[in-house]
């Protein structure tokens, strides 16, 4: 056994050694660039000019400036202006929409290769779908704007950049970075494969759906049809039993100090059986047409074992995606039903001793792999049956924050909320109590191969040592983990004490402030004092700032990290994502404003920190009309224009934009707003009354207080193609074609489409 060991470690030392012998020779046959260099400075000194004559003839031969080349540099700037940049979807994207019984419907897009999967909100998947290099992503915001109601140029840019940045659109960017990598690594694809392993414990072998395909289409496939699912739970189902009846029997018992070659067997076997579970995975994809996309061999909690990337499972639909889920747990209970029925027909033979052990510890695993309290196939499946397929993270996230702060107000809970609360607590219980079994797991496997290199000799003990390196990884990088967790718990604490006394981050929360439009009217002595009352405020992932529903006491200002503006409903627990915000954006600063309600809830994508400026030190402002005379009335014109449904998702700086290029205005019933059949540059927000839209003397539609129209004009010189008039005393917001495209290129200043969320989507 030990040398075996041995001859595996001495087969990939010799090839690191063999490939870094080879790396040296490739690199004194290389070029050497500085040397060069220096040889052309040498040769051209004399000359006074680090010109070569090659480079000297290329440029005199190049052309001189002229209106054709200012004529290319309008052309680049033209091309390259993000308004005016026409997304089209690269042919093969696949979309799929899912509607969930609990709410928060989603989508998945896939890439044309399907290896990169991208979760979507339902109206960027209706979005998407528009992208077929027609439209502008100008005209695609005003699409927005019309389906949606939100005039919300950050998201839909953001989503642009998203897909263009993840080969989703047509012409694909090459990932310049990978392939500068690639090139610059001149490691052998065998060293590469070795390093790798030793820094994941991960092998990857991107030819598994060639191999997957050959053995379903090979047959494989026959277990797919109905008869033979039914004989296959037969066999599972009548194995059970059999073995519930061997052990009961009392006539086989567990024991650590197997022999080393029956403990090698042993994990032989446990390697069969995860390489059939995961070949039962990936055969479910290939049946249900999806791809296979990667396969391999990793160090799953000190155990060996195989992996498939399912990530194209994504897009299966509910039912197929449950039968992926089950195959693989299905075929490990065949096996051991086969096991069971062996030892029921040879007694008291050592086979049958033998596979006592294997189906005992077999059936263990797929009990454990089934309890869905743990992100193993029973989870998955769990979660597509009650449809909430993020069950897991929802659940800690309530627990870490939202279960406490309900108890703390003696708030109603929601089924749904009983329900993430109870699978929280469950989950965590479990979690602790597997941490034993898998250590019992672990025993039994390698207990007798331990015990055996450790009495064998100093030769043995020192490939103990070298395979516990190996095996104990996981728990190596799941400590360090841990201290990573523990030491920005901490770092956060300290920073807090710190803020306290350290002038230079209240300059910085003091210039971020006043970087905002809305604060503009502060002068030095009020911003002064603002700055000395601002607290640093630490939000871990998926906590809230501050929920819908609480009264507000405080705004915020981003520091680092990114923050979501959800719009929640309490009742069936829906949420949707209205905004998304980063460094320098303020937020909760108009739920100040009188004695109101937060209307939203912020909650923090990754760990943000924020600066915090409490109720009593904004009234101090409002209330000040020596120092900031001004900031009241401003305060109030953002809060009431923020309050109109289409500008709800804009920062305080693309209200800014919307106060100076628009007005309110008041008319009376009768007036005539806009005229079918004239031009038109002007877009309407109704703020209170209501208004009739006419097309050729009829009466099409009535529009109330939110709503919106005249957005085409900003966009074409069509004439318009409807009157509308206002049916009731009318107060309206106008906002002209300037003011609608000064926010969405502000919208491209503040960087904003770099706030996208990490949509990637793995399975």
């Amino acid at each position: 056994m030990q040398y075996l060991i041995l001859a595996a470690l001495v087969i990939a030392g010799l090839v690191v050694g063999v490939d870094a012998i080879r790396e040296r020779a490739v690199r004194r046959k290389a070029l050497h660039v500085p040397g060069l260099v220096a040889a052309a400075v040498r040769a051209n000194d004399s000359a006074g000019m680090l010109v070569t004559p090659a480079l000297s003839a290329a440029l005199a031969a190049a052309p001189r400036t002229t209106q054709d080349s200012v004529g290319l540099w309008d052309e680049l700037t033209a091309t390259l202006d993000p308004e005016a940049f026409v997304p089209k979807l690269a042919g093969g994207t696949e979309i799929k929409s899912f509607a969930m019984r609990w709410g928060n419907d989603f989508a998945i897009v896939a890439r044309p290769d399907h290896a990169l999967h991208y979760e979507l909100q339902p109206w960027e998947a209706t979005l998407m779908a528009q992208m077929d290099g027609t439209k502008t992503t100008q005209e695609l915001i005003v699409d927005h704007l019309q389906s949606a109601g939100d005039l919300d140029p950050g998201a839909v840019l953001g989503l642009i950049v998203a897909l263009r940045e993840g080969g989703f659109l047509d012409p694909a960017r090459p990932d310049v970075k990978a392939l500068v990598q690639i090139h610059l690594d001149r490691a052998s694809a065998s060293r590469r494969k070795l390093r790798d392993f030793a820094k994941h414990l991960r092998i990857s072998w991107s030819g598994a759906e060639r191999f997957v395909e050959g053995a379903y289409h090979g047959g494989l496939k026959l277990f797919f049809q109905p008869v033979m699912v039914v004989l296959g739970a037969l066999v599972a189902l009548v194995g059970l039993v059999a073995f519930i009846g061997v052990q009961q029997s009392g006539r086989y018992q567990l024991s650590v100090d197997a022999a080393p070659g029956e403990t090698l067997i042993f994990l032989a076997l446990g390697l069969f059986l995860t390489f059939a579970h995961e070949l039962g995975h990936a055969m479910a994809l290939i049946h249900y047409e999806r791809r296979v996309l990667g396969a391999g061999f990793f160090i799953f909690f000190g155990s060996p074992a195989f992996f498939v990337d399912a990530s194209d499972g994504l897009m299966m639909d509910r039912r197929e995606r449950i039968v992926q889920s089950f195959a693989g747990p299905f075929s490990e209970m065949i096996l051991a039903g086969v096991a069971s029925l062996v030892i029921v027909a040879t007694p008291g033979s050592g086979v049958a001793a033998f596979l006592y052990r294997f189906a005992l510890i077999n059936y263990f695993i797929i009990f454990m792999n089934l309890i869905p309290l743990l992100e193993l196939d029973g989870y998955w499946i769990f979660s597509d049956l009650i449809q909430m397929p993020d069950l897991r993270r929802r659940s800690l996230n309530f627990i870490q924050g939202d279960l406490w702060h309900k108890i703390a107000r003696w708030e109603k809970f929601s089924l749904q909320e009983l329900g993430l609360g109870f699978y929280g607590i469950v989950g965590i219980a479990f979690t602790i109590f597997s941490f034993y079994t898998a250590y019992f797991f672990w025993q039994e496997i390698f207990g007798g191969l331990v015990s055996s290199l450790w009495n064998g000799g100093l030769g043995s003990r020192v490939l103990l040592l070298l395979l516990a390196l190996v095996f104990i990884g996981p728990l190596i990088r799941g400590l360090l983990t841990l201290g990573r967790s523990i030491y920005k718990r901490l770092k956060s604490i300290r920073d807090r004490l710190r803020f306290r006394v350290q002038r230079s981050w209240r300059v910085e929360a003091a210039a971020l402030i006043d970087a905002l439009p809305a604060f503009d009217d502060l002068d030095e002595d009020a911003l002064s004092d603002l700055a000395g009352r601002i607290e640093l405020v630490t939000v871990r992932d998926g906590q809230a700032a501050f929920r819908r529903g609480d009264v507000a006491d405080a705004f915020y200002v981003v520091r680092t990290g990114t923050i979501h503006i959800e719009d929640e409903d309490l009742e069936e627990g829906d949420t949707r994502i209205i905004t998304t915000l980063g460094r320098g954006d303020a937020f909760g600063e108009f739920g100040l404003m009188g004695s109101g309600v937060r209307a939203a809830t912020a909650r923090a994508e990754g760990e943000v920190t924020l600066f915090r400026v409490d109720k009593a030190s904004f009234d101090r402002l409002l209330a000040d009309d020596i120092d900031a005379p001004d900031f009241a009335p401003t305060m109030q014109a953002y809060a009431e224009l923020r309050g109109l449904p289409p500008f709800r998702a804009l920062s305080t700086a693309d209200l800014a934009l919307v106060l100076e290029h628009g007005e309110w205005r008041n008319v009376g019933p009768g007036a005539l707003l806009i005229e079918q059949g004239e031009a038109g540059d002007t877009f309407f927000v109704v703020g209170a009354g209501q208004v009739d839209v006419d097309r050729d003397g009829e009466i099409v539609a009535s529009l109330g207080p939110g709503e919106h129209f005249g957005e085409i004009a900003l966009l074409t010189d069509a004439p318009r193609n409807a009157s509308v008039i206002a049916h009731t005393p009318l107060r309206v917001f106008a906002l002209d074609r300037e003011g609608f495209t000064s926010v969405i290129a502000n919208t491209f200043r503040r960087g904003a489409v770099e706030r996208t969320p990490d949509r990637n989507m793995e399975h």
